[in-house]
C-alpha cells in the first residue's frame, strides 16, 4: 500500500499542477458565430441504426484491429510501442489496486484527478496487452481494477474533470475486453458510467455545466469522458446516451473554434497536449463507433496544430513555455501527435526517435499509450510535409516561431507572442520572447508555478482584474517577462497585442501591435522580430508617447552571467557567448536586477534569474517618437 500511494502522489505532482478547479471557473465562454459546425445527427433513433453493435468500437474496431495485428507483426515502431505498453503494464501489476484513499499532498490541489489519471493509464496498459494476447492473468486483473474504481464512493463531480478520465477509462476497460469481463462486473461499471459519470453532468437545477460549453481542454476531456460513457451504455439507456452525446457533439464546437485559424492553441503548449489527446480520441471513437468524426478533424486549424506541436519544442528539447506551461513537455504529446500521422501520412508527427529505443529507454508511457498504439499502426506514409522555418498562429493568444534552416545546427529557436492577460491562463507578457542558441535558452519565460501551494496559500490566481493579486507574481506580470513596461506600470490586462505584419523567407519578421496593451501609457507601440542571420534576433520598437508618459523600459530576462560593456552587454552560459547590442541608445548604459530570490515568497524560485533593463526617459523621444533596437547575436 506504500508503495502505490507513492506512486499515486508522484504521478499527482506531475500532473496536478496544471489544472484547476479555479481555473476552470474562470474559462472565457466563446461568443462568437462560427460558419464550421460540427455534424450531430444523434438521436435515439440515431444510436439504434448507426451505432456499431459489435466490440470493440472504441478507437478499435474489426477494421483497425485487422491492421494493427498486421503491424505488430511487420512494423519495428508499432512492436516497439507494444514492448513498451508490456513493460508499464508489469509495473501496473507491482502496483497495489486503484483506491481513493491516497495521502494529501501539500502540493497538489485537492481533488481526485490524480487518480482517475493512474486509472486511465492503468486500463491502456492492461486493456491494450489484453485486447492483443488474450492473457487471463491480465483479464482477471483488469476486472479487478475496474470493480475498484467502481465501488468509489463518486468520481468527483465538484471537479468534473475527474469524472471525464474516469468515465473513458471505464469504458475503455468494457469495450477492449468485448464482453469477456463477468457479466456481473460489466453490470456494476456501466451503472457506475450512469450513476457516478453521466448523470451528474445533468444538475437538478437543469442549469447546464460551465464546461460543456467552455473554449478550453476542461470541455475537451470532460466532454470525451460523457461521448465514451454514453456509447458503453447506450443499448442500456438509449435515451440518456443520445441527449449525452448530443450536447457533447454541440458542446466541442466551442473548444474546436480555438484552434483556428492556424493552429495555435490559445493557452499554450502543455494545454495543446492535453486538450488535443481528448479531441483526438474523441474523433477516434466517434470513427471507430460510427464510421465517422462528425467534422472534428476538419475543423479549422485542427489538424494545422499539430505543427504548432512540433514547433513548440525547442532543439534543447524545452517547451516554449508560455501560457502557464512548464519547461518540459508532456508524455502525451507523441501520441496525440500520432493520431495526426495517421490522418495525414505525415511521418514528421512520429516519434521514430523516442519509440524506436528499448522500454527501458522508452520508460513511463502516455495514459492514453494504447490508443497511441492504435493510431501509429494506421499510419500509411503519403510523404513528408514540410514543417516551416518561420511561422506565425493568430487567433485569441498570437505568436510567431523562427527556427534554424535545414539541420539546424546551431539550434536557432525563436519565440515571440502577443495576446493579453485576461484569456484563460494568460499572463501580462504580450511583447515577449524567448531566444535559443547553441543549446542555451538565452532568454527565457518564467513559465509556471505550483497551482496547489498557491491555492493553500490562499492566493486569488484565477481572477484576472487588472488589479487582482495574480499579476504580483513574477511569472505571471510584465516584469518576469522579455517585453516593454512602461513607468513601471502593469500591462493593461485587456489590452489585445496581434500581428500585423508576417514575412518568411530566410531572413523572416514579424510585427506585432502594442498599442492596446499601453492603453493611457503610450500613444502607440509595435514591436518587430527580424530574424538577420543564422545567428541573431533583431528586437525593434516604435514607440509614441503621450503626455504623461515618463520612463520606457525595455527588458530580457535570462539565466546566464552578464557582463556589462560599451553599447551593450555579453552573456556567457555553459562555456557559450551571447552579445546584446544595443543599437538605438548605445549611449545609455544596461541595467542587472537580480530576481534570484524573486521577490515574493510566493514567486516560482528560478536559480540566477536576472531582468537586463534599458532604462530610456521619454524626453529623449523627439516629437514624442522614437525607437528602440537591440540585437542579440550568438558567437
Amino acid at each position: 500500500m506504500k508503495k502505490i500511494n507513492q506512486l499515486l502522489l508522484l504521478t499527482s505532482l506531475l500532473t496536478l499542477t496544471f489544472i484547476s478547479e479555479w481555473a476552470y471557473a474562470q474559462l472565457p465562454r466563446n461568443q462568437d458565430s462560427h460558419t464550421y459546425q460540427l455534424e450531430n445527427p444523434i438521436s435515439v433513433q440515431y444510436l439504434k441504426k448507426n451505432l456499431r453493435k459489435s466490440q470493440p468500437r472504441l478507437v478499435l474496431n474489426q477494421a483497425i484491429e485487422k491492421k494493427l495485428r498486421e503491424k505488430l507483426q511487420t512494423d519495428p515502431l508499432t512492436q516497439h510501442i507494444f514492448q513498451a505498453i508490456k513493460y508499464n503494464t508489469e509495473s501496473v501489476l507491482a502496483m497495489n489496486l486503484i483506491t481513493v484513499d491516497i495521502p494529501d499532498n501539500p502540493r497538489s490541489q485537492k481533488n481526485q484527478l490524480g487518480i482517475s489519471r493512474n486509472f486511465l493509464y492503468r486500463v491502456n496498459m492492461l486493456g491494450m496487452v489484453y485486447f492483443v494476447e488474450k492473457d487471463p492473468e491480465i483479464l482477471q486483473r483488469l476486472n479487478e481494477e475496474v470493480l475498484a474504481a467502481c465501488i468509489f464512493p463518486t468520481w468527483n463531480p465538484k471537479h468534473f474533470l475527474d469524472v471525464g478520465e474516469m468515465s473513458l477509462a471505464i469504458a475503455l476497460a468494457l469495450d477492449w475486453t468485448a464482453g469477456e469481463l463477468p457479466k456481473s462486473t460489466i453490470t456494476l461499471a456501466k451503472q457506475s458510467l450512469i450513476a457516478k459519470g453521466i448523470m451528474p453532468s445533468w444538475p437538478e437545477n437543469g442549469e447546464t455545466p460551465r464546461w460543456v460549453n467552455g473554449t478550453n481542454n476542461w470541455n475537451q476531456v470532460c466532454n470525451a469522458g460523457m461521448i465514451a460513457a454514453s456509447i458503453a451504455i447506450a443499448e442500456e439507456n438509449p435515451e440518456l446516451a443520445a441527449k449525452t452525446m448530443n450536447r457533447s457533439i454541440e458542446g466541442l464546437n466551442h473548444a474546436l473554434a480555438a484552434y483556428a485559424p492556424d493552429g495555435a492553441y490559445p493557452v499554450g503548449a502543455t494545454y495543446w497536449g492535453y486538450g488535443t489527446m481528448f479531441s483526438v480520441v474523441t474523433a477516434a471513437m466517434l470513427e471507430s463507433a460510427f464510421g465517422t468524426d462528425f467534422g472534428i478533424s476538419e475543423y479549422p486549424g485542427f489538424k494545422e496544430s499539430a505543427n504548432f506541436g512540433l514547433l513548440t519544442l525547442a532543439p534543447s528539447k524545452l517547451l516554449y513555455n508560455y501560457a502557464d506551461s512548464p519547461d518540459l513537455p508532456e508524455l502525451y504529446t507523441d501520441f496525440t501527435l500520432s493520431w495526426f500521422a495517421s490522418k495525414t501520412g505525415d511521418k514528421n508527427y512520429l516519434n521514430h526517435e523516442r519509440f524506436m529505443q528499448t522500454p527501458e529507454e522508452i520508460g513511463k508511457l502516455s495514459r492514453l499509450a494504447g490508443a497511441g498504439l492504435v493510431w501509429t499502426a494506421q499510419f500509411e506514409e503519403k510523404g513528408s510535409g514540410f514543417i516551416p522555418n518561420a511561422w506565425k498562429g493568430e487567433g485569441a493568444n498570437p505568436l510567431v516561431i523562427f527556427t534554424g534552416q535545414g539541420e539546424n545546427k546551431e539550434g536557432y529557436y525563436f519565440g515571440g507572442k502577443g495576446g493579453r492577460g485576461s484569456i484563460s491562463h494568460g499572463n501580462m507578457d504580450a511583447g515577449s520572447f524567448i531566444f535559443e542558441l547553441n543549446g542555451v535558452r538565452w532568454a527565457i519565460d518564467p513559465g509556471n508555478q505550483s497551482y496547489g501551494l498557491l491555492s493553500r496559500a490562499g492566493f486569488d490566481l484565477w481572477s484576472r482584474c487588472q488589479e487582482c493579486d495574480r499579476w504580483k507574481l513574477l511569472t505571471k506580470n510584465n516584469f518576469g517577462h522579455s517585453t516593454i513596461s512602461v513607468d513601471n506600470k502593469r500591462h493593461v490586462v485587456d489590452g489585445l497585442a496581434t500581428i500585423v505584419d508576417f514575412k518568411d523567407g530566410e531572413k523572416p519578421e514579424a510585427t506585432f501591435d502594442l498599442t492596446p496593451t499601453f492603453e493611457g501609457q503610450l500613444k502607440s507601440a509595435t514591436r518587430k522580430f527580424t530574424k538577420d542571420s543564422p545567428r541573431s534576433i533583431i528586437i525593434e520598437d516604435q514607440i509614441e508617447t503621450n503626455n504623461a508618459t515618463k520612463l520606457i523600459t525595455w527588458q530580457l530576462m535570462t539565466q546566464a552571467d552578464i557582463k556589462l560593456v560599451d553599447g551593450g552587454a555579453v552573456l556567457t552560459k555553459e562555456g557559450k557567448t551571447l552579445r546584446l547590442e544595443n543599437l538605438s541608445h548605445p549611449e545609455i548604459s544596461l541595467s542587472v536586477i537580480s530576481l534570484d530570490p524573486a521577490p515574493l515568497e510566493l514567486d516560482r524560485q528560478i536559480e540566477n534569474l536576472k531582468r537586463i533593463e534599458l532604462r530610456i526617459p521619454a524626453w529623449i523621444f523627439e516629437g514624442n517618437k522614437g525607437e528602440i533596437k537591440v540585437r542579440l547575436i550568438g558567437e
